[in-house]
């Protein structure tokens, strides 16, 4: 009987220090989202301001531009996996890995090769588990991104689009991230950054809501040279966005997670302090009943 209880003050300790270690935890990821959403709400206008006017550009104009053309025989695309560096997060690399894995499958069954970039160590240490080969691959910065890494990243991928397929290049890039929708709920976003996709706005109708009303443009020398300068400035805005997207929605994923674990640890602590109790008064029970018994002998 007292092996038993000193199992389960061995097992009531343990669960004390788990669930200190996953409050603390808890606590910084609380302190870390406040600033990481600051980020994302900051680079958010930029990013969709940069977005619209590349949209309102390639729409209204008619030139052959690698922002817009569609490749007719596109055999190759590049897919961007951003994950974080550390676990301890619930599901938010497992679902963004394989939501980028049914991306590569949906390619594949187009008929495309599927060439892929890595953010993250989790990314990393899946793929090279798994003995998958990825082109390139960043890590160290999935918790505080800066815009270098974004700018970084854009390089190769223009690089690697501007590069023909038949030399090792792509025809279409597309980045797979977790965006933050709120504190509780993060979930997985596909979106493809090239080429870009122009749909021409139908007039409104009568009872329609207005079309969204592009401003317009004059080009000074030519509009090939304000896309050309575009280019990177898009790519760049988005992969940063998606990067703080990420990083917030990582935050919360954690918060979440060890608000949970210190949950289950105060719930594991009022089991084993019940068992305990439960085991020390059967323990003083069986004393008195050895005690009575004991004196009856004597009595006899």
């Amino acid at each position: 009987m007292g092996a038993q209880l000193r199992e389960y003050k061995q097992r009531i300790s343990s669960a004390q220090t788990t669930k200190k270690i996953t409050k603390a935890m808890e606590l910084i990821a609380a302190s870390r989202i406040q600033k990481a959403m600051a980020r994302v709400r900051a680079s958010s206008p930029f990013s969709r301001a940069v977005t619209r006017a590349v949209s309102a550009v390639a729409t209204y104009t008619d030139i052959d531009h690698p922002l817009t053309r569609e490749s007719e025989n596109a055999t190759r695309a590049a897919v961007l996996l951003l994950t974080s560096d550390r676990g301890l997060a619930g599901a938010f690399n497992s679902q963004v890995i394989k939501e980028a894995l049914a991306l590569a499958e949906l390619l594949r069954s187009e008929g495309k090769e599927v060439v892929f970039y890595l953010f993250g160590r989790k990314a990393v240490g899946y793929f090279q588990f798994r003995r998958m080969v990825a082109v390139q691959e960043w890590t160290g910065d999935a918790d505080t991104p800066s815009f270098d890494n974004a700018k970084e990243i854009a390089d190769a991928l223009i690089e690697a689009y501007e590069t023909d397929a038949e030399e090792g290049g792509v025809d279409e890039l597309h980045v797979v991230y977790n965006r933050f929708v709120s504190m509780m709920t993060q979930v997985p976003e596909t979106v493809r950054l090239l080429p870009l996709e122009v749909v021409d706005a139908p007039a409104a109708g009568e009872g329609e809501a207005p079309a969204e009303l592009f401003p317009l443009y004059n080009f000074e020398p030519e509009a090939t040279d304000v896309l050309d300068a575009l280019l990177p400035v898009y790519i760049q805005s988005r992969i940063f966005n998606a990067l703080l997207q990420s990083a917030a929605a990582k935050q919360a994923a954690t918060q979440k997670a060890m608000k949970s674990a210190s949950d289950n640890a105060e719930k594991l602590i009022i089991d084993y302090t019940r068992l305990r109790n439960n085991a020390r008064q059967a323990e003083i029970t069986q004393q008195i009943a050895e005690i009575v018994g004991g004196a009856d002998a004597l009595a006899s």
